[in-house]
């Protein structure tokens, strides 16, 4: 039994050991495993909780998945039983690294969508995305203010490790945020490493082209990997008076270019190109190196990017041109808690099958004496 664990979890011998004294006449069940995850007393408890069930037969997999809970489950799980995640070849989880992402210029388009919690990083990591950036967008969608500019390394450092937690294949990019890295290339350094020790990210994305090649170098040199941003640059809404396309005039067409073959040179493995014309995205990606990611900057780059919440459609009042809303998510969840605040209000939920019910059966009584 102990050595199915092991094998299973991919724990030690001696943490394995402790499951089978727990579950005793349990067994070695894969219902067992099951059952692992419940109990908390364990030292592989968040192990044995995250269990892929790789190796096991997938029809009986999914036919436990689909079976109802029993009155022994019910009891047994108390509030839910643990589920096993969908089986998923190996071939399609070997994780995104940087070279992976270097590699893929001029070839697939790379995905790479914003995630900001464990929930979000599951669902994007499951649907095939490369890379998962927790951008400074997190300012406007999650904290709902107008701009990027008050987010923090601390509240970086804090969703890097939540999306960290749900990824099992993407590549995360934590942002880094205004004023963050622009006061030394020293100081960018410090709060760089914070993301990646701390927040468990595996780079760091920084806005900014020329003036900022000397920092993409100092992080790169350091061993951190940098991904480049140029174009329409957030953190520099006031001094281009506010999200305007870049690039349109000549010389400022010019000047991206320049600053994206400057981020190159330094370093960067990838490119964001954001809010700018088409035509000058495609020159761009045909001009450096490493890849380019678009945001509102045409279908020639190398791969593209939009924030989750604009693409599920959870933004209600928030549509920018290059977004396409692959759901309505604000609409469908409007309705949703309205349908549940109709059936509270109505005594019509919980239901009996929503409800707990004691045990069954007569229960021995226990003498004071």
């Amino acid at each position: 039994m102990a050595d199915f664990v092991t094998r299973l979890v991919g724990v030690s011998n001696q943490h394995a050991l402790e499951i089978p004294r727990q579950l005793g006449a349990a067994g070695g069940t894969e219902r067992a495993m099951v059952r692992a995850g419940r109990i908390r007393t364990a030292p592989c408890y968040r192990e044995a909780r995250a269990v892929a069930w790789t190796g096991m037969d997938s029809a009986a997999t999914e036919a436990r998945r689909q079976a109802p809970l029993s009155h022994d489950d019910t009891h047994d799980a108390s509030y839910g039983r643990a589920v096993d995640p969908s089986p998923t070849p190996s071939t399609e989880r070997t994780p995104v690294t940087v070279p992976t992402i270097r590699a893929a210029k001029g070839s697939v388009p790379l995905v790479m969508v914003t995630a900001y919690d464990a929930t979000f990083a599951r669902i994007l990591d499951e649907a095939g995305a490369d890379l998962l950036l927790v951008g400074d967008s997190l300012g406007m969608v999650i904290q709902g203010n107008a701009d990027t500019l008050g987010v923090t390394v601390d509240d970086i450092v804090y969703h890097c490790r939540a999306v960290a937690r749900g990824a099992r294949r993407a590549h995360v990019v934590g942002d880094m945020p205004f004023l963050s890295y622009q006061v030394t290339p020293e100081e960018a350094l410090r709060n760089a490493g914070r993301i990646l020790a701390q927040g468990r990210a595996h780079s760091v994305k920084l806005e900014g082209g020329q003036v900022m090649a000397p920092t993409i170098a100092r992080l790169v040199a350091a061993g951190i990997p940098v991904m480049a941003h140029v174009g329409l640059t957030p953190q520099s809404v006031h001094a281009m008076g506010g999200f305007r396309v870049q690039g349109r005039e000549r010389e400022d067409a010019e000047r991206i270019l320049a600053d994206a073959h400057a981020v190159a040179d330094a370093g960067a493995y990838a490119l964001v190109l954001e809010g700018i014309p088409g035509e000058l995205a495609a020159r761009i990606t045909a001009d450096v190196a490493i890849p380019t990611i678009g945001i509102g900057a045409g279908v020639e780059c190398d791969g593209q990017v939009l924030v989750c919440y604009d693409l599920l459609g959870l933004t209600a009042d928030l549509r920018p041109k290059f977004v396409k809303r692959y759901e309505q998510l604000f609409d469908r969840g409007v309705a949703a808690a309205r349908e549940f605040c109709s059936e509270v209000r109505a005594r019509r939920f919980p239901g009996p099958e929503h409800t707990f019910a004691g045990r069954k059966g007569p229960r021995a009584v226990v003498s004071a004496g």
